[in-house]
Parts: C-alpha cells; structure tokens; sequence
C-alpha cells in the first residue's frame, strides 16, 4: 500500500528517509547486532546516539552553552506541573497568556502551585488570535516567570512574535513549532515541547532550560520533576525513551542534510500561505483565526455546509489525504503540516479541496 499524506496533528508523519533508515538499523545497529530499542541506555552505544542527538539539536537551534538540553517521559502535559515546581523558587506568583486548550490546561495546572495572573485572554473571542504586546498587563517581577503557547495546535492560533518580558523569564510550551523554523533561544527562560509533531514520536519530551532556573524547586517536588536532577544525570536518572530519543536524532540529523531550520521555515511558509490562499479565495471554505495570528503549522478551517463534512473526510481519506478531522472541541477540519509534510502534500490537499468545491458547492 502507498503511503498516505497524514495530516494528523499529533502523532504526526515523520520523515520518509528518517523511516527507511529505522528500517535498516532495526535488527542490527551499525554493527552491534543489536536493535536501538534492547541497547543498554548506559551503554557505549546508546551513550553515542544521546550525544550525537544533543549536538545536532543545540547546531540546529544555537543552543547557548548556558542552557542544558533535557530528554524527559510524561508528555508536555506533565511539564504544566514541572514548571512550576521548579521556577517558582520562593515566589508566589506567576503569569499566564491565555489562548486556547493548551495554554489552558497550563494554568489550571499551574494554580495547584501559585496564583496565576492570567495576562491576557483571548480564548473566549469569536476569532481566535493572539493578544499583541502592549495587551500583555504583565506583573513584572512579582511573578516567577511568564508562561505562553507560541501556537495552538487545537485551534490554530500562533503569536506572530515572542512577548518582551524584561528580567522575568519566559517559558514557552513550543510543541507543535519548535523546529519549524530559527529561533533565538536566548530570550527563553525555558522551552518545553512533546515529540510527536516536529521532533520524533510520541513518548518524548524535550526540555531547554537557563542554568540558573535549575535547582530550588519546591520542597515536595518529586524527584522525577526536578529538572537539575535530569540535568545532573544527562537525561538518565532512570531508563530514558532510548528509541524515541534515537528516531529524533535522525530527525535532527535529516533537518541539517536538508538545509537546516532556514530552509524548513521558507518551505513551511509556502506551505502555508498555499494552504490559506485557497481558503480565502473560496467561499466554500473559512478560516476561523485572525489573519494575523493564523498557525503556520496547523490550519483549522470548516465548510460552508457542514453536513457535507463526513462526505469531505471519506472523499478526502480515498484521496490518500488522512487525519484531516478537526480536534473535537471545535469541530471543521485541520490541517497540520509539520516538517516532514511535503510540499507535494500540500498541494495534492489543495487540489482535492478545489475539486470537491467544484462538485458540492
């Protein structure tokens, strides 16, 4: 069977010659008779994919040397709590950008910890977006640091620009962008993001941390939430998810064999602009997030009939272009297109949607 296009938010499509090199290496890991998966993570062999996997990282994203790299188990959900047991260190407050689902759950997490001064909230308007700087009524250095979701994967939303937060560390739940294109590293206090958009499969989770947000967590932090804990023992206090860890690494090692992050952010912009142009010039077809604020990564739009949605998803999937339902608590249809969406797919996408505007609008 030919692969399909899978527009999946999340596990999402990785990239084909990442796979095909997974293939080959399954039984038998350059020489080692060994699979990835049955290596010892203390291990020579292991040892070497961790660390090439971290140095491709850092090359991707100019790492500065005073930021430790963490690959860590629980998802970026358990990070709502991690953050703030760790970077409270003796304040009581912290501040929070709201602007869907996920920044959401952040907060209510958060609130088991500290106050939460929820900055900005946009989640309740009829146009999603994201709040501009001067909207941001920021606490200043009463709070601990400043928490916000560059983008919404739920919805669609992403800031068109990093908050300016002063001398209060900002924290970034980057999930679904990280490595979608450069960023400057440097202005993040923190940067958390789950796997299984840009980076490799589910079950990992990557963690850049400032040096000097390490240490003084909370008295009844567990010792699995304690980022220096994981920053001593690089990443291995326990058993790590070697063979998530092992297929980001050929991630990483894919996105600079093709240009680096430059690269992935002009081939991602077309795609994106390809993906809305077609949307704005229908009126078949609507986006609901403010021109403004729309997500490079994933694209939410609905029909003009929603009783045709069922009609467009089976059309769609016998097209090969699968997952393209939208999350449940917001129904239409999305489109997330990751790094390893080809542009082909994208276009193969935008030619299904105009021919099934053709037949049923």
């Amino acid at each position: 069977m030919a692969r399909v296009y899978n527009f999946s938010a999340g596990p999402a499509m990785l990239p084909e010659a990442v796979l095909q090199q997974a293939r080959e290496e399954m039984l038998d890991w350059q020489g080692t008779g060994t699979c990835v998966a049955e290596m010892s993570h203390r291990g020579k062999a292991f040892v070497s994919i961790a660390e090439r996997a971290e140095a491709d990282l850092r090359a991707l994203l100019g790492i500065p040397e005073n930021y430790r790299v963490l690959f860590l188990q629980g998802g970026a959900s358990s990070q709502f709590a991690m953050v703030p047991l760790n970077l409270l260190r003796g304040k009581g407050e912290a501040d929070y950008v709201n602007t869907g689902t996920w920044s959401k759950k952040a907060i209510a997490e958060a609130r088991r910890y500290c106050a939460v001064n929820v900055v900005a909230d946009t989640l309740g308007e009829p146009l999603g977006r994201a709040p501009a700087q001067h909207e941001l009524a920021l606490s200043g250095e009463r709070a601990a640091y400043v928490h916000y979701t560059p983008n919404e994967t739920i919805a669609g939303v992403e800031f068109p620009y990093v908050p300016e937060t002063g001398a209060v560390p900002l924290v970034a739940d980057m999930s679904s962008t990280l490595l979608s294109r450069p960023i400057d590293v440097s202005r993040f206090g923190l940067i958390y993001a789950g796997a299984q958009k840009n980076i490799g499969p589910a079950g990992l989770t990557i963690v850049i941390v400032r040096d000097d947000l390490l240490g003084q967590p909370q008295a009844a932090t567990p010792t699995m939430f304690d980022y220096k804990v994981h920053a001593d023992a690089d990443s291995m206090y326990n058993t790590p998810p070697t063979y998530a860890w092992y297929l980001a690494g050929l991630v990483f090692q894919w996105l600079r064999e093709n240009g680096g992050l430059g690269a992935m952010a002009e081939i991602n912009a077309r795609k994106a602009a390809l993906l809305y142009g077609t949307i704005d010039a229908s009126d078949f077809y609507h986006n609901p997030v403010d021109p403004g604020s729309r997500s490079w990564m994933n694209v939410t739009f609905t029909l003009a009939d929603p009783a045709l949605d069922g009609r467009f998803l089976e059309e769609a999937a016998a097209a090969g272009l699968t997952a393209l339902k939208g999350h449940r608590l917001v129904g239409g249809m999305r489109a997330s297109i990751y790094n390893a969406m080809p542009e082909s797919g994208v276009e193969a996408l935008v030619a299904f949607m105009r021919e099934f505007e053709r037949r049923h609008g």
